[in-house]
């Protein structure tokens, strides 16, 4: 965590949101039925692969921006298990840069000198409310593939910044 004496609470609002992401995002990724990421609800629409692939794309974009170089790249699927792990790696390096910014390495400014490009309202207003929407398509379309996953109330998950992988606290009060 940060080692200045009054770190930025916007940053540190943006790292909740991140590994709020990566709970959320954790639920409609575990225990998928066989064919799940090809499963196509509509002709035109995209497949959870894609969707996820989507994701990947907007973490990293995400993560460049707070290091300075916004860089956009749309990837094609990779097979499920490994775009799985692409999402949350993108979400761990997406709250290394935030706790960068944090601990005073990116503080306002990149090396060089230059100013920080991106803020921290237009990168939440951006890729990370993009990814919650995204997050629910996939939550979506498992219920559309006949394998939802069950509500919860979420103001009770433990998510703590920095807990960014696929490994999540065990839900405190789901509900169908």
């Amino acid at each position: 965590m940060s080692t200045t004496a009054t770190p930025d609470p916007k940053i540190a609002l943006l790292r909740h949101a991140v590994a709020a992401l990566a709970y959320r995002g954790g639920k409609p990724l575990r225990g998928c039925p066989e064919g799940f990421a090809d499963f196509r609800a509509a002709p035109g629409t995209r497949t959870p692969a894609e969707v996820l692939a989507h994701l990947g794309d907007l973490l990293e974009w995400a993560a460049s921006q707070v290091r300075g170089k916004s860089t956009w790249r749309s990837s094609p699927p990779l097979p499920w298990e490994q775009e799985k792990a692409r999402f949350f790696a993108a979400l761990a390096v997406l709250d290394r840069a935030l706790d960068g910014v944090l601990d005073g390495e990116l503080d306002g400014e990149l090396p060089g000198g230059a100013p920080a490009a991106f803020s921290a309202e237009k990168l939440f207003q951006g890729p990370i409310a993009d990814a919650f929407t995204h997050v629910g398509q996939l939550a979506l379309l498992r219920r559309l593939a006949g394998a939802p996953v069950r509500g919860e109330n979420f103001v009770r998950a433990d998510i703590v910044a920095g807990r960014v992988g696929a490994e999540q606290s065990p839900p405190a009060l789901e509900f169908d």
